[in-house]
């Protein structure tokens, strides 16, 4: 099997490609994500995605490199990662009592030959109505700072959701079963069949 390389140091996709069985290694993606460049959310983190795949595969002869980008989209305004704490809270205030999409761009690219596969996953997220002190009190926990939309749905984040419509795993930042399909189609099966 190809050696397989993360092209990111996000703590969380790490942690799902290892409760996958995956064997890999990690090589951060140094690019400007300048999501505001684009028109279409779902375009822009496909895009951003394949600038990190090719920008891991330009310093590698073989491998497998999946890279992915998440973004949070309230009523066509992209939340990126808070800038900081005010930010965060200025976020957090926007997406109370509001549904809203995560949305994830995956690239995977063979760097033998550069053969590559984008794909994309949304999903649906409704939060409920936070007070100003819940908002406050999450803030204070640190958790919102490195996060896209200023939350993490696997920690604290959770408390603030009402509802999701589709990938759970999407939300954390790494969509599962459309990894496994993408996976597939480069000969990696991940049931072990």
């Amino acid at each position: 099997m190809k050696p397989i390389i993360l092209a990111s140091q996000s703590p969380r996709r790490k942690e799902l490609l290892a409760r996958l069985g995956l064997v890999f290694t990690t090589i951060p993606a140094s690019i400007e994500e300048n999501i505001a460049s684009f028109q279409l959310p779902q375009t822009a983190v496909q895009e951003i995605a394949f600038q990190k795949a090719r920008y891991v595969t330009d310093l590698l002869n073989d491998g497998l490199i999946i890279a992915a980008d998440t973004v949070v989209v309230l009523k066509d305004t992209i939340l990126g990662k808070p800038a900081d704490e005010k930010h965060a809270y200025e976020m957090l205030t926007s997406l109370s009592g509001q549904e809203h999409t995560v949305i994830t761009g995956i690239c995977l690219m063979d760097a033998a030959n550069g053969d590559y596969q984008v794909e994309s996953e949304i999903t649906k997220v409704k939060f409920r109505e936070l007070s100003e002190t819940e908002i406050r009190n999450y803030i204070a926990t640190g958790e919102p700072m490195d996060k896209a939309g200023s939350y993490g749905i696997q920690g604290r984040g959770a408390l603030l959701v009402d509802r999701i419509e589709g990938c759970y795993y999407n939300v954390v930042g790494l969509p599962l079963t459309r990894l496994y399909l993408m996976l597939e189609r480069y000969g990696i099966d991940l049931l072990g069949g």
